[in-house]
Order: C-alpha cells, then structure tokens, then sequence
C-alpha cells in the first residue's frame, strides 16, 4: 500500500482545500457560508505518514486540521452532482496543516501559510470509493493519543459530489488530483515534539485507511526578511485553537454584560424609544407583531436569518438539507435572539414547533419574525417568547427560501444587525446599537426615576402644567428630594 500511496502523491497536479464543510467548524467559527470556497495547496507539501513537519524558525503557531482527502480517478469538467462521485478512484485521511503567523501575508490565499514543505500529508491507506457511503464516513484526529476530533459526514454544509462537481464546472479535475474536503471542530495546535494522528474509516468501522501520523519539529532556519515575517495576535492564536479557551486568553469583555442586560430589563421600551429619538434614531422598532408573552421584557442580542422569495430551482439548492433556517436554529447561544427576515409575508410558516423547541433548548431569549409561525399552540405554549405576524399552517417551501445567516437584515419595517441589542416588552420591540445601549441604559434609569416622581405628584392632584415635563421649579424640588434621599 505504501508503493500505492507514494503514486498517488506522485500524480497529484492539483491539492485543492475547502474553507468551512462541518456544522461544528462552522458553529465554532461563528459563520457558515452558502456556497463552499476553496484554496490551492501546492503538491510538493504532499508527504506521507510517518513524517515530520517544520513549525518555521519565529512562528508560534503550526495548526493542525484533520481531513478527509478525495482522489480524482477520472478526468471532471463540468459534471453534473450525480454524476459526480464516479470521477472519485480513492478516499484517505489527510492533514491540512498551516502556520497562521504567516495569514496576514498572504490574505486568503493561504500560500504561505498553509503550502509548506510536508503541510499535507496523506495516507496511509487508501480506500475504493466504489466501496464507501460518502454521508457515511468517520474522520477522526489525535493529538499526542487524545481524541479531539470526532465526526461523520452525514450532515456535510457541501456534500462530496457537490464538491467535486462544483469544481469543475471552472476546471477540470484531472486523475491524482486531491481535495481536501474540510475539517470539523477540535483542530488545534501542535508544538515542536507533538504528534498527529488522523483515520478516516465507514461509519460501521468495516474500512480503514489506518491512522496517518505526523510529528512536528522546531525549525532552526530563520526566515529572511526579504519575505513576510511571522506575525501573530490573540485573533490568530483563538482561530488557531480553535476558542479563546483552549487558546488560554481570558473570555472577552461582552458587548452586553450582566449589569447591562439587568439595566435594560429595568426599564420600558416607552423610556428607551424617547431616549432613542432624542439622538436622532426613530426608525429602530420592529413593528406590527404580536407575541406569545406579553408578560415578558426581553433582551439579548441578535442573530439573524434572511428568508427569500421562493423560486423552486433555487429552492431546490436552498431549501432543502441542512437549510440556513436549520443553521441558524442551531448556532444560537444562550441568551442571543434570532431575528428573521421574512418580508412581512403573512402567507408560510418560518418556524414551527420543532425548531422553536431547539431554540429554546440552546437558551435563546426570544424568536423574532416578520412572518408566520406554524404550530401555533405548541409554540405559544412554550417558555420561550416568540414575536410574529400571524399563524399560518404552511410549510417552509410555500413562500420562502431560508437564504444565508448573520447578515444585516430588514424586520418590521427596520434594520437589524448582527450584534444589535433587542430590547422587547409589551409595548413593542427595540434595535439599540451596541455603542449607544451603555448611555442609553443609564439615561433610561434616570428618566425613569424622574417619571416615578412626576407619578407621585400627579398622584397628591398636581396638574401636569409644569410637572410633565419638570420645570426649573419642579426640577429644584426633585433634584433638592433626590439629594436627601441619597443623603438617608
């Protein structure tokens, strides 16, 4: 097998890499693409197993990324997705390894980084595609014996045929050429002394391609400085670990802290959209929806979904699968608000039931809709708030195609982005940017308490004339009782 093996890397002229292919990678890096995106890796970083790998002289960080590698059998241009596995000869494990000090010299081209001598080993065994499910693989990786990569291929963002046929509609595949097929969550780094495991087998353990090992050595040449000189920052080493965490830097200051959140809890949306308007923000309430709490003030921040009109042979690439509804339901984390774009039109479900059940369950804060919602009194029933239009029994495919995620979207007559802090209660729904809400927060407390006073007065039979709002006399009065309440 080794002499087999030792062929194939001699045939490859091309070694292309995919960007983001697993859900998990994708939740970890915090965006999931619609279309896959690729890179050229040169085929002089072929190397077998058993093979050491040079983290360059300066670099700190050599990042490891196990994959499952495809070999082309048979020339591919422009092939159609179901015809396309039939140009696949051979399926192996590979290892997209790459130095991300070197990221910034080549910006999305990942030459330098990620083309070094022995950057892709592949191998050692190779098994028949004929033989092997494509939705029905194993990929797994250790790092120094310790499993931390651990998937399968059935819930792929792009499906091997379509990788393949995608490709060459722009190019032709030529026999030995390989694809790099992505990598799920768990890759990490690897220092000087560490070794590198990586099997792929079928999901019931029947084939094998044997465990392919790499180990990683300190280089002891120096780059010169006619070429780009490593460069790292926290970004670099979080991506590279794949989370802040296991990176060892400590969690980010949140956009909306505990002392925020509890502010904005405190106080109306009333309070807030004057406060709004007074800096020259009118357009930021999400109008017209209903909600199934109305008992609730909520806040969190957004993450959004953009549904479009349906066209049934875009809904046929879109809408189907893991869909960007499906996505978006799943990368939800605790505390966020999935904010969906669906034009207003009353006539389909965005969600139902199901998908708002598993919102829930990831600790989401609310669901907010333009559009209908099927299932209606399961969702009602649920703890979770959920702002809508209208009921409506229709599946998905009626009028929508769930199109992409965490872009900039219109709800409700206003925009919303991403990292926007939604504020709801039962007087409507708020957009506040993420720059304004610490200011806005506290004016908002101050008013409040203004208003509890002006309450008061109105209360004992003072006219509104001069108390609503306060006049010099009256703002003496208050301020001069505020005083002696802080003095108590």
């Amino acid at each position: 097998m080794q002499d087999v093996i030792q062929d194939v890397l001699g045939a490859a002229g091309k070694v292309i890499a995919v960007h983001i292919n697993y859900p998990s990678r994708a939740a970890q890096r915090g965006r999931t693409p619609d279309q896959p995106s690729y890179f050229l890796k040169p085929s002089s970083s072929l190397a077998l197993t058993g093979s050491v790998v040079e983290r360059p002289a300066g670099c700190e960080l050599l990042a490891f990324e196990g994959e499952i590698a495809l070999v082309i059998g048979s020339p591919a241009r422009r092939v159609r997705v179901d015809d396309a596995w039939k140009h696949v000869a051979w399926v192996t494990a590979g290892n997209d390894l790459g130095v991300y000090d070197l990221r910034h010299a080549d910006k999305g081209s990942n030459l330098r980084s990620k083309g070094g001598d022995g950057f892709t080993p592949v191998g050692p065994g190779l098994l028949p595609a004929d033989d092997v499910d494509p939705a029905a693989l194993r990929l797994r990786t250790w790092h120094n014996g310790v499993l931390v990569q651990d998937d399968t291929t059935a819930d792929l963002l792009f499906p091997f045929a379509r990788l393949v046929a995608d490709l060459s509609q722009l190019l032709t595949l030529e026999p030995g050429d390989i694809i790099l097929t992505g990598t799920p969550a768990g890759a990490s780094v690897a220092v000087p002394g560490d070794t590198v495991d990586v099997e792929v087998t079928t999901v019931d353990g029947r084939l094998t391609t044997g465990r392919l090992s790499t180990t990683a050595t300190e280089g002891t040449t120096p780059l010169e400085d006619f070429g780009a000189r490593p460069r790292t920052d926290d970004v670099q080493r979080e991506e590279a670990f794949g989370s802040r965490e296991a990176a060892g830097l400590p969690a980010p200051t949140p956009v909306l802290t505990v002392e925020l959140r509890n502010a904005l809890e405190s106080v109306a949306t009333a309070t807030l959209s004057s406060l709004l308007r007074k800096r020259g923000l009118d357009n930021v309430s999400i109008d017209g929806l209903h909600t199934t709490r109305p008992d609730r003030r909520v806040v969190g921040l957004a993450r959004t979904l953009r549904y479009v009109p349906n066209r049934e042979d875009l809904f046929e690439s879109h809408g189907g699968g893991y869909n960007a509804q499906k996505r978006a339901i799943d990368s939800v984390n605790e505390g966020e608000i999935l904010v969906m774009e669906a034009r207003g039109e009353k006539g389909t479900g965005t969600i139902g039931d199901i998908l708002a059940l598993r919102a829930q369950v990831r600790g989401a804060a609310a669901i907010i809709t333009d559009g209908g919602v099927r299932d209606f009194a399961l969702v009602s029933a649920m703890d979770i708030p959920t702002y809508y239009a209208n009921p409506h029994p229709a599946v998905l495919g009626r009028r929508h195609i769930p199109w992409d995620t965490d872009v900039t979207i219109a709800c409700g007559g206003t925009t919303v982005q991403p990292g926007d802090i939604i504020v709801a209660d039962s007087d409507g729904i708020l957009v506040i940017p993420p720059h304004l809400a610490q200011e806005l927060a506290e004016d908002a407390l101050t008013q409040e308490r203004e208003e509890e006073f002006i309450a008061e007065m109105v209360q004992q039979g003072h006219g509104v004339d001069g108390l609503y709002p306060m006049n010099a006399r009256w703002r003496s009065r208050y301020e001069a009782r505020t005083a002696g309440a802080s003095d108590d």
